[in-house]
């Protein structure tokens, strides 16, 4: 039997694989940082072979809870992932499992590869309505992409939508993987109108560095990048410094920033109620647009999520707050939950790259009914 992880978004120490009941792994931390959660490793030579893989220091993860009524991840063909059981108990995640094939791969959540990334933006060039940017370069030097869909125009309203600050939340890909391809289908109306009222600037990957390094958090300076928009620096942080200077560029009338979370199990939204310049008219728009999402998409919801800041009291630092403050525009986080959605659970694959992706093409419907009332 072999473990190994030297691959994109690989992540697993190796301990001991002498006894396939009791094979002991450690997850490495973040580079130059103390985040630790993701994992992603595959398994040769174990077909048929029944076994209990420990990661021994999961008591040290950020967010011990997120293991907890968690089922890790697993795909033969890394095209479709499963569940398959697991525990956490006196610090141990242990995931059991016995392939059925001689190559498995077992992950925090379904990846998304840099490979594919580059695919996406190739992909979405190619419509008439889209042109895509690079914006400048991240901290090892890789381009970040941007995309512009629809024709710029001052009578159009602005939206931005940005994902994988956290570069473990890969889930967020595979959402803005639904958004891209739905909002330029040419037969798709809603997409369609959306490109009539709006230019969509797109970053589908803020941080990928961290993704092809296996981090859950942080870029390669060891920076959470949802914790720079304040004071971005060229040197710490250049993926929200160049982003941040293009939105001061262009304005923004509706900001998206998409996210997972590790402990909730549930689609929900953060909004701006903790801002200086939070108002009536952004409350209104916050109310509305989550009753146009749930009407639309059964798995979004908006009974279970972060307690809300008080006034004045948000953390400005964070790209909601500061760019729905800095444009006093409509601005939310997404989260998606790496477990399942509690709601609407799938015993097989819990929370999935095909839901992401489903939750992606879904936003579009209250994106287009909110656009006329943003300003």
């Amino acid at each position: 039997m072999i473990i190994n992880s030297k691959f994109d978004s690989g992540n697993i120490e190796v301990v001991d694989t002498s006894n396939p009941q009791d094979i002991q792994l450690k997850i490495h931390k973040d580079t130059h940082s103390d985040f630790m959660q993701w994992f992603h490793f595959n398994v040769c030579d174990a077909k048929d072979q029944p076994l209990k893989l420990k990661i021994v220091n999961a008591s040290e993860a950020s967010y011990k809870k997120g293991y907890e009524g968690y089922n890790a991840c697993a795909s033969y063909d890394q095209k479709y992932w499963f569940r398959v059981p697991t525990t956490y108990k006196d610090g141990v995640l242990t995931i059991e499992h016995t392939p059925e094939s001689e190559s498995v791969n077992y992950a925090y959540f379904a990846p998304y590869s840099y490979e594919m990334h580059q695919d996406l933006v190739s992909a979405a060039r190619q419509a008439p309505d889209c042109k895509s940017e690079v914006i400048g370069q991240t901290v090892e030097g890789r381009n970040i992409d941007m995309l512009v869909a629809g024709e710029p125009s001052k009578d159009k309203k602005t939206v931005w939508i940005i994902a994988r600050q956290h570069p473990g939340e890969s889930m967020t890909e595979w959402f803005m993987q639904g958004f891209i391809l739905k909002l330029l289908d040419p037969f798709d109306p809603v997409g369609r109108k959306i490109l009539e009222k709006a230019v969509v600037y797109i970053v589908p990957s803020m941080n990928p560095d961290g993704a092809i390094a296996g981090n859950l958090r942080s870029n390669l300076a060891g920076a959470n990048l949802n914790r720079e928009w304040e004071n971005p620096t060229l040197e710490r942080s250049p993926e929200v410094y160049h982003v941040r200077n293009k939105m001061d560029e262009t304005g923004i009338d509706l900001f998206l920033d998409i996210h997972g979370d590790e402990e909730l199990p549930y689609n929900f939204v953060a909004g701006n109620e903790g801002n200086p310049k939070y108002s009536d008219r952004i409350k209104s728009l916050e109310d509305e647009f989550k009753n146009l999402w749930m009407a639309a998409c059964p798995d979004f919801q908006d009974t279970h999520g972060y307690p809300k800041d008080e006034p004045k009291q948000g953390n400005m630092t964070v790209a909601t707050n500061q760019i729905g403050d800095r444009f006093d525009c409509l601005a939310y986080t997404i989260e998606m939950p790496f477990k399942d959605n509690a709601d609407m659970p799938d015993e097989e694959v819990g929370w999935s790259p095909e839901r992401s992706e489903i939750l992606g093409e879904g936003i579009l419907l209250p994106v287009m009914q909110i656009l006329d009332k943003l300003r």
